[in-house]
């Protein structure tokens, strides 16, 4: 596994344990890391990934509400949720990762902690953002 793809998994886990616990991002990050042994490149993507996304949660879940048909947000399950606010931030903040390689690996991450079709439910979400990011001259890469 890259060590891209294992930051995006760790920011993932402290998304999700944020909002299951209600912590502060700041908090869930300064207790995180425990006994976990990773490089400092991938402690620091992971938590450039979980605070950026906690903090432009706002902006990130406005764009995600416009391509949700026949779902709202809160109804999503807690990883589904954060799998898109993740890969919505770094489409717009991560601009060295291309959108295409962004899905790719939300499609992974959704694999590996999300139910059955969170897969497909991710792709068909990130691809509709993607686009109309795009159209509007949002993502210029």
């Amino acid at each position: 596994m890259g060590s891209r793809r294992r930051g995006r998994e760790f920011a993932l886990q402290m998304l999700y344990q944020a909002e299951a616990s209600g912590a502060p991002m700041g908090d869930v990050v300064a207790a995180f890391w425990g006994d976990r042994e990773v490089t400092a490149e991938v402690r620091a993507f992971a938590e450039r990934l979980a605070t950026g996304a906690a903090a432009a949660q706002t902006e990130i879940d406005a764009l995600l509400i416009e391509n949700l048909e026949n779902w709202r947000l809160e109804r999503l399950a807690i990883v589904d949720r954060n799998i898109l606010r993740m890969a919505v931030y770094e489409f717009l903040h991560e601009t060295e990762t291309p959108p295409i390689v962004v899905i790719d690996e939300a499609i992974e991450v959704a694999r590996r902690f999300g139910g059955d079709d969170s897969w497909q439910f991710t792709n068909g979400i990130l691809d509709a953002v993607r686009k109309k990011l795009e159209a509007a001259g949002a993502l210029n890469r």
